[in-house]
């Protein structure tokens, strides 16, 4: 199963200041380049295409699974994949990542358990990021099915683009799985398919009364 994630920037303004709401042209919103590297998106194993405004890129991956079980290797259990993201944007204004949403494909005996990591930071800012973590495992994985992972980004731990023309975002993700007790034919598999990522415009502007 393959399907393929798409990263979209939202143009709703969600702060006001004062009684005015300004919200920079469409236009100049966009995605200057799309990127990625880790073992789970090797070179040669990812595609990328843009809109033609440059505000939703789509990545298509054909590596980014893991397997456990026999006939399998250590390196099989864990993969990871970073997106790195340059955006452009005009000064005054900034983004908070919001929302993440991902699907993908889980097949897990009942002793296996597949984990979904994902960390977001901006390289002007590596400092401050926002982590979540999804744990799947049960019945209803036996014989494979679909999974959704949504990641919320709290109002406390929002991180920011830095104030200028562009930021660079980085999406780490890593998939792994892990068996419990000492069953040691127990086998699964867990893929990351596609990924849709949410900003959310918010005016950063400060104003003064002008006086002659």
């Amino acid at each position: 199963m393959k399907l393929s994630p798409v990263i979209t920037l939202l143009a709703s303004t969600s702060a006001a200041i004062l009684e005015t709401r300004q919200t920079p042209p469409a236009d100049q919103i966009t995605i200057v380049s799309a990127q990625t590297s880790g073992n789970g998106c090797p070179q040669g194993t990812v595609s990328t295409s843009f809109s033609t405004d440059k505000t939703v890129v789509t990545f298509g991956f054909d590596a980014f699974q893991t397997y456990i079980g026999p006939g399998t290797k250590p390196a099989d259990k864990s993969k990871n994949c970073q997106i790195h993201l340059t955006l452009h944007y005009p000064g005054g204004f900034q983004y908070s990542l919001m929302t993440a949403t991902y699907h993908g494909y889980a097949r897990l005996d009942p002793t296996v358990t597949g984990s979904f990591l994902s960390t977001y930071y901006f390289s002007q800012d590596a400092s401050r990021s926002a982590s979540s973590k999804t744990t799947l495992t049960g019945p209803q994985y036996l014989s494979g099915a679909v999974y959704q992972k949504t990641d919320t980004v709290e109002n406390a731990s929002t991180i920011w683009s830095p104030c200028g023309a562009e930021g660079i975002l980085n999406v780490n993700n890593r998939i792994a799985l892990t068996t419990s007790g000492n069953d040691k034919n127990a086998s699964g598999e867990l893929s990351d398919d596609d990924a849709t990522v949410a900003f959310e415009q918010k005016v950063a502007v400060k104003w003064r009364t002008c006086t002659k």
